[in-house]
């Protein structure tokens, strides 16, 4: 069975134009549930989307995101709308900030091997929730290299958590959902990020602030580093302009580095998109067109390689998660990315605030400033 029987775009940011869709969808009987990517920019709020989402009578799963992907373009505003052939099994987790020992949550909410098999997950999450690294850890301890992963943080470029996940009890904050989907995909994870400074300590830290590197205040070291690279003076009035160029790197043992992306600074901190341990070692990176778009080709290879060794037939769908500050780096070379990673064939996908992913072989991560292809 495919994994969808068809999508479409919707440019209109009318919650109407969204329910004439919607109503669409439910009186298709080879429709299952419905997945939905939606632009911030729409407004939609839980005052005028959640009555239309519980009226449903299909489960209707999604998130909203800064910006949406639909055949090689990205898009402010809008929503795609999809229709799934077969009802997925999911999981709404709340309060992620107010959590810990995810493990035993997930042991609670889903039994694995009592479900319908499932090769691939999706995980839409509150990009600027508290603890989504140990949400992202305890699903790799519970579920480990079993299956694939695919994801991102939903969200809004006003860096203000507000409801954004979409679920049939209504839109979410500070939550996730997971969806577990009984189809195969190849998955590619890359970055495209170098080093430009030797390795600092996380002295002292606070879920993903960061308040001292090597015992000095966190901002002071960001400064000097800049200045020594011959980048744009920086203040905390011009930070995230001039830090989307500059983002941390956290060390991994025989693996890529894990990009955080500093958000703002307040009290000589500086505050990530994603946690940042004590006593993890992390440098500044930097990149450019040209290293980030080799990123976005090695992903597009790595997910079409991981496809065809498992697949013999071609893809029928390319999922993909960008994450909009690369986006806003790259700015119009971004249309050269999405040109890069868009095969032929139905794509769709979202700019998030953080991304989720691994290959089924690798250590799965929450990353930042990351292109992510997947292949279903």
């Amino acid at each position: 069975m495919p994994l969808h029987t068809s999508f479409v775009f919707e440019p209109s940011t009318q919650v109407s134009a969204l329910q004439k869709h919607l109503n669409s969808f439910e009186q298709a009987p080879e429709v299952a549930a419905i997945l939905i990517l939606a632009c911030d920019a729409n407004g939609y709020t839980t005052a005028n989307l959640n009555p239309l989402l519980k009226t449903c009578t299909k489960p209707v799963l999604g998130g909203i995101f800064p910006q949406i992907l639909h055949e090689g373009r990205a898009w402010s505003e809008g929503v795609v709308v999809v229709g799934l052939a077969r009802a997925p099994v999911f999981v709404i987790l709340d309060n992620l900030s107010q959590q810990s020992g995810f493990e035993e949550i997930l042991d609670r909410s889903f039994n694995l091997s009592s479900s319908p098999s499932t090769q691939t997950l999706l995980v839409f999450v509150d990009g600027f929730a508290a603890h989504i690294s140990s949400l992202i850890e305890g699903l790799f301890n519970t579920f480990g290299l079993e299956l694939n992963y695919l994801g991102g943080g939903c969200g809004s470029l006003s860096l203000q958590s507000k409801p954004c996940v979409i679920t049939p009890n209504g839109l979410l904050q500070d939550g996730a959902l997971l969806i577990f989907l009984d189809h195969p995909s190849g998955v590619g994870v890359a970055h495209g990020w170098d080093s430009v400074s030797k390795p600092f300590k996380v002295t002292s830290a606070q879920g993903n602030t960061i308040h001292s590197l090597d015992w000095r205040p966190a901002f002071e070291v960001y400064q000097e580093v800049l200045t020594a690279h011959g980048g744009q003076p920086i203040t905390p009035d011009n930070f995230f302009p001039v830090a989307k160029a500059y983002p941390f790197g956290i060390t991994r043992l025989d693996a890529e580095m894990v990009v955080r992306d500093p958000l703002m600074t307040q009290n000589q901190y500086i505050t990530c998109a994603g946690e940042v341990p004590t006593g993890a070692f992390v440098r500044v990176l930097h990149g450019n067109q040209h290293t980030l778009l080799q990123a976005a080709q090695k992903a597009h290879a790595m997910a079409h390689k991981a496809w065809f060794e498992s697949q013999s037939r071609p893809h029928e769908l390319q999922f993909i998660v960008d994450c909009v500050s690369r986006a806003l780096f790259l700015e119009q070379d971004f249309l050269e990315e999405l040109a890069v990673i868009h095969s032929s064939g139905p794509m769709l996908g979202a700019l998030t605030i953080g991304e989720i992913a691994n290959s089924g072989q690798d250590y799965l991560e929450f990353y930042n400033k990351t292109v992510v292809v997947g292949f279903f």
